[in-house]
């Protein structure tokens, strides 16, 4: 019996109609990739008959996207979101906006893209026949869009048979959840190379004068907050953003730790970031009495990084061994941003005096380059190298990554529908 029930009600008029169409997609991802022709083949969940004044709801299903993820980067689980539009046409004409949630398994480089099913509402109007056809979509990949449109006619994929009377409305489901891309445009990206636009006095160039070597003990300098503007390459492109840095010092011996400081964070994750896969450094440029880079490094975020929750930013600690005695300035420099498996370069576009410290030369210190970078992680060498120390004090963040290197890596990085054909 209730087999037999089952199957009655499986047949009666309202059942769900279905159909695959597929059709040919240009689809044009972030600038600085070439654009991709691909197929698309999707299924069209649809009312088989309604009446006039039912609201029907519509299912948009991918059973296959126009190509794979390029091998470029992973894309994380939950990272990716689609959003489309239907024709209805026949008896009424309207776009039914389609969205999918924010849901997908993880997708490694060159792997098939897996996109969540859309949803969307049609109110019926008019008795006939209503057809429903799919057009454009686009996909948002960690806060970049790839839209795709048809370049030749596609065939409808479902007919509703609507009814005169009724006015009621069926239950309709949502329009599609998920997240929305991040608010507001990134403005901290550290750092750059060139040397420092300043002087060594530290008064007009934005840099503190501060007692260092022999100054009667003084052990902590705290340096000013100076914006710097970046222009980042990631591996599809170029981006610009702006951040606030501060370079402090702690006298140890005859050289100083230092800890480069960023500004509050100024947006939240534009996707599920794994732990322990951004990893930032930055070259500090020396100017005054003495010349080269110190090498700072931070550490890895400790936990994941949920969509939509903020990116805290972390300390990044090294040593400096003064190769000059002197007036010597400390200037943030380029910033390298590793994660999820590329690299992305940042250079400011000016830069300025954070601080300035009183040096006394030390034995195969940093004067002329010759104390260069040590590796990220790194201690300090016998000779004198920047130890990249990671930050100790940081427990407390609510989650840890660089905001201006995550959001030009993570939303520049990633796109979504190229064929088998490898990038520029």
């Amino acid at each position: 019996m209730l087999c037999g029930a089952g199957a009655l009600l499986g047949l009666t008029a309202g059942s769900a109609r279905a159909a695959e169409v597929s059709y040919a997609t240009h689809c044009v991802p972030p600038a600085g990739i070439d654009p991709v022709d691909g197929t698309t083949k999707v299924d069209i969940i649809a009312p088989a008959t309604a009446k006039v004044g039912d609201t029907v709801d519509i299912v948009w299903k991918f059973v296959q996207a126009a190509s794979k993820n390029p091998d470029i980067i992973d894309l994380p689980a939950n990272s990716v979101q689609p959003s489309g539009t239907l024709k209805a046409a026949g008896a009424q004409t309207a776009d039914v906006t389609v969205r999918g949630p924010r849901e997908n398994p993880a997708i490694p480089k060159g792997g098939a893209m897996v996109l969540s099913d859309m949803k969307g509402t049609l109110k019926l109007t008019a008795p006939g026949e209503v057809t429903l056809t799919p057009g454009a979509y686009t996909v948002n990949a960690m806060s970049t869009n790839t839209v795709c449109t048809p370049t030749g006619t596609v065939q409808k994929a479902a007919t509703i048979e609507v009814t005169a009377g009724g006015g009621g409305t069926s239950s309709a489901s949502p329009t599609g959840s998920g997240t929305a891309s991040p608010t507001g445009s990134p403005t901290g990206a550290p750092s750059g190379t060139g040397t420092p636009s300043a002087s060594p006095s530290g008064g007009d160039d934005g840099g503190t004068d501060t007692g260092g070597s022999g100054s009667g003990g003084q052990t902590d300098f705290t340096g000013k907050q100076v914006d710097i503007p970046y222009t980042c390459q990631s591996p599809i492109g170029e981006k610009k953003a702006t951040s606030p840095i501060r370079i402090d010092a702690r006298k140890d011996g005859g050289g100083f730790g230092l800890t480069v400081r960023f500004g509050k964070s100024v947006m939240n994750s534009p996707a599920d970031i794994p732990k322990g896969s951004v990893k930032p450094s930055m070259e500090v440029v020396l100017g005054g009495a003495d010349k080269g880079t110190v090498h700072g490094a931070g550490p890895v975020n400790a936990e994941d990084i949920k969509s939509g929750d903020p990116i805290a930013i972390p300390d990044l600690t090294g040593t400096y061994k003064p190769g000059a005695t002197g007036r010597s300035t400390l200037s943030p420099g380029v910033l390298t941003i590793e994660a999820l498996g590329t690299t992305t370069t940042c250079t400011p576009d000016r830069t300025a005096v954070s601080l300035t410290l009183d040096t006394t030369q030390q034995a195969n210190g940093a004067s002329g380059g010759s104390g260069g970078s040590s590796a990220i992680g790194g201690s300090a060498s016998s000779d004198g190298g920047l130890a990249a120390t990671g930050a100790d004090d940081h427990g407390a963040l609510k989650a840890l990554g660089l905001v201006a290197g995550t959001a030009v890596l993570l939303g520049g990085a990633v796109f979504t529908f190229l064929p088998g054909r490898r990038t520029r």
